[in-house]
């Protein structure tokens, strides 16, 4: 791997950290709730966004550079198990549930519809 590629993924990993943050921020301010809606929607769209270059069959190298580098710092599964465990020791464990089933149907689609539309361009 060369020091090019090295070097893109921590560019666009920058990026993708702080376009997480923008958008987490932006959906918790517009709901306003105690559930997780903004890290909701950065995981769904980022599975999304990896099914769409996982379907565009890029090439290795641009693939890491675009899922690794900025996917994978968009996405964050730490924060998505951290809000759940906070939810279930408020005793909202209704809340905690939807918040795993949501974003695993609704992760597993995203991830197949942006395959798929990835797969036609």
């Amino acid at each position: 791997m060369t020091v090019l590629v090295w070097f893109g993924v921590v560019v666009l990993g920058g990026l993708g950290a702080v376009t997480r943050l923008t958008v987490d921020r932006a959906v918790s301010r517009r709901i306003g709730r105690p559930f997780p809606f903004g890290t909701l929607v950065v995981n769904i769209s980022g599975a999304f966004l990896l099914g769409a270059f996982a379907g565009l069959a890029l090439r290795p190298h641009l693939a890491l550079l675009i899922g690794t580098g900025f996917v994978g710092s968009y996405t964050t599964f730490s924060t998505w198990m951290l809000e759940t465990q906070r939810l279930a020791e408020e005793r909202q464990l209704v809340s905690a549930l939807a918040n795993i089933g949501g974003s695993v149907v609704c992760g597993l689609f995203a991830a197949w519809l942006g395959q798929r539309l990835g797969a036609a361009l």
